[in-house]
């Protein structure tokens, strides 16, 4: 018996028969064929808790809340109203909120967001529906330090504009905490005593309650450039003119804003 290996991998063999010495026809034999790769196993649902919440904000980024039809803000997830928010605020600006938290479904969804609302009493929070919500990541982040009178601008975390600003005079002083963009306005005159733009936060002033829309504080520029460096304004914080309109470049709705004594 001889054995040939012909090409495409057929093993022939040739077997001699009797005394006569005739060939067999030749038997290709096949390889057997390569095993396949187990199917990857499915990955299996995520499962969370029904009442699961989740902190969003952090030092690195924060979350602004678009809300294209508006939303209704609540206590308590489905508990009572606190506030209704059309489309637009009343300076026709989309109405955006700061999300600080969200809570999910068992398939780990976010069914409400908590957000910071641009309303009394300051550092007021409330709950919106998730559906109605386009969650938009910020990098970015002002600390405000009113004693020292300086205004700090962070990316991820990272420190990239210091600059020296206005505050609150001791009668109307510039309000403490945690507060975050909600809108940013160019005013018609800017040459006036906004500057080129202000940078609208989610404060008001704690003494100017009978002001127009209930004493709104902003970041913004000034006619004024003696003030920078003073405890001169009604609440709200300046800065020099070029360096609001670099901050005004950068800043979308949604930036954490904290306010420190």
């Amino acid at each position: 018996m001889r054995v040939a290996v012909l090409g495409c991998g057929l093993v022939v063999v040739l077997v001699a028969a009797g005394c006569g010495g005739e060939r067999s026809q030749p038997v290709a034999v096949k390889k057997p064929p390569a095993r396949k790769a187990p199917a990857p196993k499915p990955k299996p649902a995520p499962r969370c808790s029904a009442t699961s919440e989740r902190v969003l904000t952090s030092a690195r980024v924060s979350y602004a809340g678009f809300a294209p039809h508006g939303a209704v803000a609540y206590r308590a997830p489905g508990g009572a109203v606190v506030a209704r928010f059309g489309r637009e605020n009343v300076n026709g600006y989309p109405t955006y909120f700061g999300v600080l938290g969200k809570r999910v479904g068992k398939d780990c969804r976010a069914l409400w967001y908590r957000v910071q609302l641009p309303i009394r009493p300051n550092g007021a929070v409330g709950w919106v529906r998730a559906s109605g919500i386009r969650l938009q990541p910020v990098d970015l982040r002002i600390e405000v330090d009113v004693s020292r009178r300086q205004l700090t601008l962070f990316r991820a975390g990272q420190r990239v504009l210091r600059a020296t600003v206005a505050v609150g005079a001791s009668a109307t002083p510039t309000p403490i905490g945690r507060y975050y963009v909600n809108q940013r306005l160019v005013p018609a005159d800017t040459s006036g005593p906004f500057g080129p733009g202000a940078i609208g936060i989610s404060a008001f002033s704690p003494v100017l309650t009978g002001w127009a829309q209930g004493g709104p504080v902003a970041i913004h520029g000034t006619n004024e450039p003696w003030s920078i460096g003073h405890a001169v304004s009604n609440g709200c914080i300046r800065l020099r003119n070029d360096t609001l309109e670099r901050l005004f470049k950068v800043v979308p709705p949604g930036t954490q804003v904290i306010i420190h004594p």
